[in-house]
């Protein structure tokens, strides 16, 4: 039992964020107070994994600068953009919304795809009544399942292109993107019919007269450059790759239009939340997933079904890129000689599913989804609490993770 007392902490900073939001609100909308329990849990084991596992704890902290730059980039830049027109808030249009944000989480990550979308969707429908729905699926959609079919969909799968993947390699994941991602946003239309059919008759405005109808625009596109110089930076090695984003940031504020920031309301505060919360897990979560690297081989893994509710389950509550690398690592030993990077396809496209799309799960599986749940709060769109996030994700989500071991990993 002693062995694993050095875990206790990074559960209590996962309790934390689960209970203090409904225990004490007021206390915990200041990031202040947010930045107090991080360091009470973080700061201990920052000096005990100094002291007992130092190259763990500082390929972790190096880990959160990777993780916490990329995401302060793609915040600030893409909060330079903003999308105008006459997008109306119906199910229609919000369903082609997620699909074009799960295509684009290929192209700019689930990150960018999430900060560039975000806003403008929540914009579309701030007239909607029952709306908490709506980042809920958005960060199922767009957040996570859209980013299975490049190295730059996802941390995880970046982690694994270092690894030895082949770049193009994801791609051959496309039957079982197709099958999540339709499902996801067939159940999210359905959700919205529904929810519009229970609201008022002005749930949904009337299409407006063509002579006043506001064409689509692009506003800050000049930001489009330094998003693309970030995306292109994730080929760069360490320290470069994190000083080229900083720099495209630095771009972006001094060299882009303020207009389109002043059009998405934008503000520090939810990025503030991330990077005090992250510094939290990412500290305490060392020796956690220490832990777990010594004992993985007791799971008795050998099955791809075993890698993927394993490796997504653990992807729910630890950040889904170390939990990603761990069972990389697992398999290559347990399967020596595979095909891909030495893993057999069935058991890599069995971790990569299982990461990508079970760090929906929870806030903290996946980098953008507190940013999105963030911004949406300071939108009034009044999210889902921790472990209520949980529930309504296990009741969309389990059925086809249910379908893809089904058809997929049996």
């Amino acid at each position: 039992m002693l062995n694993y007392v050095p875990a206790f902490p990074f559960a209590l900073m996962l309790l934390s964020i689960a209970f203090l939001p409904l225990a004490a609100p007021r206390f915990w909308a200041k990031n202040r107070n947010k930045a107090i329990v991080a360091a009470l849990f973080g700061l201990p084991m920052l000096i005990w994994g100094g002291i007992k596992i130092p190259d763990e704890m500082l390929t972790s902290i190096e880990h959160y600068a990777s993780f916490i730059i990329l995401l302060f980039s793609l915040y600030v830049i893409s909060g330079g953009i903003s999308l105008h027109g006459d997008l109306r808030g119906t199910p229609r249009n919000n369903a082609l919304l997620m699909l074009v944000g799960a295509v684009l989480a290929n192209v700019i990550g689930t990150t960018g795809a999430s900060m560039l979308l975000i806003r403008p969707f929540l914009r579309a429908n701030r007239h909607r009544r029952c709306c908490w729905h709506m980042p809920v699926f958005f960060i199922i959609i767009v957040s996570n399942c859209g980013g299975l079919l490049t190295p730059l969909g996802d941390p995880p799968l970046f982690l694994g292109y270092l690894s030895g993947v082949p770049f193009f390699w994801p791609i051959r994941m496309a039957p079982i993107w197709a099958v999540t991602v339709g499902l996801s946003v067939a159940a999210f239309l359905i959700w919205e019919l529904i929810a519009v059919r229970n609201e008022s008759c002005d749930a949904v405005p009337a299409p407006l007269p063509a002579a006043t109808k506001e064409p689509f625009a692009i506003r800050g596109w000049q930001n489009i450059v330094f998003l693309a110089v970030v995306v292109s930076s994730v080929f760069m090695k360490s320290p470069w790759r994190e000083l080229n984003m900083l720099v495209a940031t630095a771009g972006s504020l001094l060299l882009g239009p303020k207009g389109p920031r002043r059009d998405n309301h934008f503000t520090w505060h939810p990025i503030e939340e991330v990077a005090i919360l992250f510094a939290g897990i990412f500290v305490t979560m060392a020796p956690a997933l220490s832990l777990l690297h010594q004992h993985a081989a007791e799971f008795g893994l050998s099955k791809p079904w075993h890698f993927f509710w394993v490796t997504g389950g653990l992807s729910s509550i630890l950040d889904n890129a170390p939990t990603y690398a761990t069972f990389f690592s697992l398999a290559q030993s347990v399967f020596a000689g595979g095909d891909v990077a030495g893993i057999p396809t069935v058991i890599l496209e069995a971790i990569s599913a299982g990461a990508v799309f079970m760090g929906a799960n929870s806030y903290i599986g996946n980098g953008p989804n507190f940013m999105v749940k963030a911004i949406a709060d300071h939108r009034g769109f009044h999210t889902p609490s921790f472990f209520g996030y949980m529930f309504f994700t296990a009741l969309i989500m389990m059925p086809i993770y249910l379908l893809l071991t089904l058809l997929f990993f049996r």
